[in-house]
């Protein structure tokens, strides 16, 4: 017999870091989350996160927050950051929301769950902002390293600044499809 299963509170129930740093993304130089991201981490619809925004847009300067131009979309689509169009999805160009803007949106949603979460969303914030510290980091040691070695080294040091450089096309698609069997 199925048993019901007890309701978890929404403080516990919250994303680990990991998981919104992932929904960051670079856009204009900017570390941004986009709205859709931020309104699922929230507990609010998309809609109902942009209309808080228009409603308290004087909170809401250039740097807080953006609306991605029609190529900025493409290019995160094509990158999976962001979902394909059509079969009823959005129909306006979507908001990005820098880490300041993220925070802000927490404060004018003003409920217990955009309140924790918004804690969360700057410690991923933060996490990526280090990463990307240490990834700098890296490429001046491996400079220093590459000036005091001699040529010998250069295809191996070629290598690494291949690891090290962000993916330039589209990465293909892992696992497999089922076509769904018709019943006769």
């Amino acid at each position: 017999m199925n048993q019901p299963r007890p309701s978890v509170p929404q403080e516990t129930a919250l994303v680990p870091v990991e998981n919104i740093a992932a929904t960051i993304a670079l856009v204009r130089g900017q570390r941004v989350i986009l709205d859709s991201d931020l309104a699922r981490l929230y507990g609010v619809q998309t809609f109902r996160l942009n209309e808080a925004v228009k409603r308290n847009r004087d909170r809401f300067p250039q740097d807080f927050l953006f609306q991605l131009t029609a190529q900025e979309r493409a290019s995160l689509t094509s990158q999976s950051a962001i979902s394909k169009s059509g079969r009823g999805g959005r129909r306006t160009l979507p908001y990005a929301f820098t880490e300041h803007g993220a925070l802000m949106a927490a404060t004018i949603l003003n409920s217990p769950r955009a309140v924790a979460m918004s804690i969360y969303v700057i410690r991923a914030f933060v996490q990526f902002r280090q990463s990307l510290a240490s990834h700098a980091d890296l490429a001046r040691k491996l400079a220093a390293l590459e000036k005091k070695y001699d040529a010998q080294f250069k295809v191996v040091f070629d290598a690494i600044r291949r690891l090290m450089a962000p993916p330039t096309k589209p990465r293909r698609e892992i696992g497999f499809h089922t076509m769904k069997r018709q019943s006769v």
